[in-house]
This record gives C-alpha cells, sequence and structure tokens, in this order.
C-alpha cells in the first residue's frame, strides 16, 4: 500500500535533505510536488488543500529556512502533518468492548466490500484475545453467504450461529443475542447483507438492526481499491448509521492508498483495520504512526516485530541463535528460516517493512523477490535426504543432480541454494565474532554512511528516539 506515493515523496526529500540550506521557493516547489503526488494518489482534493496549507505554514518559516539540516525539518514537518491527517499521534483505537456481555460488534458496507471475511478476522483476533465471539450472518440474500460465514467459523474455530431458513434479519439478530446470552459469549459479531449499489431498503434494514441490536461497534467495510467511491460510501453510510469505526480491504493490492488517505479526514470516523490479505489473519491495526512512516519509505519495524513475534517460536529461535553464533547453519535451519519469511508476509512484506528499502525498489524488482521462489527452495530441501540436509559438504554433483530432479528444479538452482547457505553460515560466524558480514544474498552490505543515508535504525532522518512509537535509545 502506498508505493507510488512513497516513491514520488521520497525523490522530493531526497533532493530537499541533499541541500545545506532551504529558500523559500525551494520549500514551495517541494509542496508543489507533495501536492501533486497527493491528488495522483487518488486523495480527495479538500484534503490535499488542508494537508499542504498546513505544511507550507510551518515549513516556510524561519525556523526552517535557517535550521542546521533544513531539509530533515520539512521531512518531520510532512510526518506530523500526516499522523494528524490518518488520525492523529495516539495508540490504535481499540474495538468498543467494555460493557456487560454480549457486546455487539456489527458489520455494514456494500456487497463485495470483504464484510464476510473480515467479520471471521475479527472473531480470530477476539479469539486471540481469549474472547468468545458469536459470527452471525444476517445476508438472506446473496446466495451462499450465510454458508460461507459458517465455514469461515469452522476453520479458524469459533462459534456460528445455526441457519434457519426462512428467517428474516431483523429475526435472526434477535436469535444471535439470546443465543450468545445463554452459551456465554463475549462478543455477537453481526454480518448484515450488502448491495450493489447504495438503497434506501438496504439502509432501512440495516437502520432497523442497529435499532434492535444496540451495537457498541458498527464498522462499516470498505474496499480500498475503490479510492474516493469508498469515500462517498462512508459518507453516505454515515449519514443513515451511527457508525463508529472504518475497516479497509484490499490494503495489499492498493498502491496509491488515496482512500485511506481521505477516510479520516472526510468522515471524521478512525480507521480501525486494515484488510492485509485473504488469510484469516490478514487484518492489522491502523496505527497512524506507522502508516505515516510506510508512506514516507521509513518502513514499520514495529509492525515486523510483531508479526515475527506471533509466527516464532521462542525456543526455536534461541535454538538456532546459539547454532547461528557457532556458524552451524544446516538445511534444516535454513528451511525453518524460509517457512518463516512466508509466514510473516512473504519476501515482499518483510522487505516492505523495513527502513530504506523504498530506495532499494529498482534492485528489490529487479531480483524478482517472489514467494513462489522460497517455496521452491524448501522444495529443493526437502528432496535432500537427512544426512545432506544435517551436513551440506555431502552436495557433490551427482547428489546436487538428484535432488534437483526430485525437486523438478534445475541443478543450477540448488547451487544457488548452496550458495546462500553458505553465504548465510559465513555472515553467521562474522556476526558471532562481532564483525558486521560482509556478504548478504550475494551483494555487499552498504557501508555506515549508506546505511545512514538510507534512514536504517530511524523512522525519520533526524527524529530522536528511532521509529515512532519506540523508546529513544540509550
Amino acid at each position: 500500500m502506498f508505493d507510488t506515493l512513497s516513491e514520488r515523496l521520497s525523490g522530493v526529500f531526497d533532493r530537499l535533505t541533499g541541500r545545506g540550506a532551504l529558500s523559500a521557493a525551494d520549500v514551495e516547489a517541494a509542496t508543489r510536488e507533495i501536492r501533486v503526488a497527493l491528488l495522483e494518489a487518488d486523495v480527495a482534493l479538500p484534503v490535499v488543500k488542508d494537508f499542504i496549507a498546513k505544511v507550507k505554514d510551518e515549513a516556510v518559516g524561519e525556523a526552517v529556512i535557517r535550521a542546521v539540516k533544513p531539509g530533515q525539518q520539512v521531512v518531520k514537518i510532512v510526518y506530523d502533518a500526516l499522523v494528524e491527517m490518518l488520525g492523529g499521534d495516539g495508540p490504535p483505537e481499540d474495538l468498543r468492548i467494555h460493557g456487560e456481555p454480549p457486546n455487539v460488534i456489527m458489520m455494514a458496507g456494500l456487497q463485495g466490500s470483504g464484510k464476510t471475511t473480515t467479520a471471521a478476522k475479527i472473531a480470530l483476533r477476539l479469539k486471540k484475545e481469549k474472547m468468545r465471539a458469536l459470527l452471525a450472518s444476517l445476508d438472506i440474500y446473496r446466495p451462499a453467504a450465510m454458508e460461507q460465514l459458517a465455514m469461515l467459523a469452522k476453520s479458524i474455530e469459533v462459534d456460528a450461529l445455526p441457519i434457519v431458513a426462512g428467517q428474516q434479519p431483523a429475526d435472526i439478530a434477535r436469535r444471535a443475542l439470546n443465543a450468545a446470552r445463554l452459551a456465554g459469549h463475549d462478543v455477537v459479531i453481526l454480518d448484515t447483507a450488502g448491495r450493489t449499489t447504495l438503497d434506501e431498503a438496504m439502509m432501512n434494514e440495516a437502520a432497523s438492526i442497529a435499532d434492535i441490536a444496540k451495537p457498541g461497534e458498527i464498522l462499516l467495510v470498505a474496499d480500498s481499491l475503490t479510492g474516493q467511491d469508498a469515500v462517498e460510501t462512508a459518507k453516505r453510510f454515515h449519514a443513515r448509521l451511527p457508525l463508529t469505526g472504518l475497516v479497509l480491504t484490499r490494503a495489499d493490492g492498493d498502491g496509491r492508498g488515496g482512500a485511506a488517505l481521505s477516510m479520516r479526514a472526510v468522515t471524521g470516523l478512525p480507521i480501525k483495520f486494515l484488510g492485509t490479505s485473504e488469510k484469516p489473519d490478514g487484518l492489522e491495526p491502523f496505527d497512524a504512526r506507522r502508516i505515516a512512516g510506510r508512506i514516507l519509505g521509513q518502513g514499520d519495524i514495529v509492525s515486523l516485530v510483531e508479526k515475527a513475534a506471533e509466527q516464532v517460536d521462542r525456543d526455536e529461535a534461541e535454538k538456532l541463535a546459539k547454532k547461528l553464533a557457532k556458524g552451524k547453519l544446516d538445511f534444516d535451519d535454513l528451511e525453518q528460516q524460509l517457512r518463516q519469511v512466508i509466514a510473516i508476509g512473504g519476501l515482499k512484506g518483510v522487505m516492505g517493512m523495513l527502513p530504506g528499502v523504498q530506495k532499494l525498489k529498482g534492485q528489490i524488482n529487479e531480483a524478482q523477490l517472489e514467494d513462489r521462489q522460497v517455496h521452491r527452495q524448501i522444495a529443493i530441501i526437502r528432496s535432500m535426504t537427512k544426512d545432506e540436509r544435517k551436513k551440506p559438504d555431502l552436495l557433490n554433483g551427482s547428489r546436487r543432480k538428484r535432488i534437483a530432479k526430485g525437486a523438478g528444479v534445475d541443478v543450477a538452482d540448488v547451487n544457488k541454494l548452496a550458495k546462500m547457505h553458505r553465504q548465510m553460515s559465513d555472515m553467521a560466524k562474522q556476526m558471532g565474532k562481532g564483525r558486521m558480514p560482509a556478504a548478504f544474498g550475494g551483494g555487499r552490505m552498504p557501508s555506515p554512511e549508506a546505511l545512514k543515508q538510507m534512514g536504517a535504525g530511524n523512522a525519520l532522518p533526524g527524529l530522536p528516539g528511532g521509529l515512532p512509537g519506540l523508546p529513544k535509545k540509550n
């Protein structure tokens, strides 16, 4: 998400930070480019005007123009304005689940926006927080909508309201509330019907369900790929329903991000979640500080660490760390690392959260980083014998041919994997001795000066304390 905007802004800031002093004309030219970049990202025009006015007011002041590092001051001003536009500097807003159970979450939105999948994702999230959720489909119009929710509930091992043919949405809502009270559920998630377009009947039905269920949360689910149409949908729904928050789906496929940047400013409603994949756990809290960091090409190390913490077994990680310190990395260890990369978002997902990676986008695209390459490497490892996986030095020419045949790849692919293993082992040995490794993935590690230019270790150049939301370094 935000790839196009991030790339454009990165170019603007490179030119600013490369200068020792800034004139008012420099700032004017930069804000003009930022304005065009936001409009190209499909951000609503009124939002762009307010944003640029705010940035310009602060950026043309004497404090910036005469600052020691004026370019970085402008970056900081843009970052602060982005955070404010996206929802403010506070932590992500929690779901309103504080009253006497069962608390009710009502899902609203157009057909095809991802309501049903999002309902299941929220139920799984609540399950991880030790809460019992009951999923109930009120969509009697879309074929197999109820069955779809029931199947999703079964896949994540969450309760679903039994389907009773012929019941109307209002009656299903009442039955869901009664069932939740009797079974001791903490939360009821009502998945309401959508339409291909907004219509009066749908609005009346949604309003009547809200009157019956008295939900603490009414979440509008909108497809971020629809851009400004999603913003208009939010405005019209909010005029009829007391919406409490927004969920933007397909965020992983939206390279512009205009809907996310406009939603909060236009509706005044918080964006509570981003749908990042079709997987049951593909839902992340919307954090304005982290999103602003991603937009400015500074990555999101916090989210990467959180994803890794969810997926990585701590005991296994400690065992591997000890082996790495001794430089004893075998192919089983390499397979474990490759599977973890897939689990926490795949190659591009991980790279997209690393600081400075936006500036290496050309090299990344040229390297053709794809998850299927990782799966192919795992297949090669699984075509080895136990002894070969434990003792990589056993891989002679004839063994490599047999492994390639078993994995359905060329011998060259086996050779590449063996080379990657050697490089990772060498890197581990050097790090174990307290030295920075010289090679990684076939390329040279950037120098400290290059890393500093890329912004590694800082969410924004010149900001104390590193990443936004992280404690300052001692």
